[in-house]
């Protein structure tokens, strides 16, 4: 088996020109299922940990006073932030339920349109 031969005309057929649209449609309404939950995720995921994160310096005295109250709200803080971390993935895939949900009819439709030409 000629394996030049395979990567040459797998990597052709990467820089061909799109003949079916059709396709092209399909992986754009399936980022757009997507994105939405994606965008969430990311965002909810580095606000909770950055949450997490002040709560631990507060309450190992890298910043605020080395005070009781600066440990309890760290300790309160880390928390917080703990819980956000902890629902980000179950809100997650709440969301991208609802995006497929959203977009299922569409997409169905396009890729029946597809496998039958």
């Amino acid at each position: 088996m000629n394996t030049d031969k395979l990567f040459a005309e797998a990597l052709a057929n990467e820089y061909a020109p799109k003949d079916t649209s059709k396709v092209i449609a399909l992986k754009k309404l399936d980022r757009k299922a997507k994105l939405p939950a994606n965008v969430f995720a990311y965002t909810f995921g580095i606000i909770g940990t950055l949450v997490f994160g002040v709560g631990l310096c507060l309450s190992m005295h890298v910043i605020g006073s080395d005070s009781l109250g600066s440990m309890v709200a760290g300790v309160i803080i880390g928390l917080a932030g703990l819980l956000m971390v902890s629902v980000n993935y179950p809100l997650y895939r709440k969301l991208l339920e609802n995006g497929k949900k959203k977009y299922a009819y569409d997409i169905m439709l396009l890729a029946k349109e597809i496998s039958e030409s």
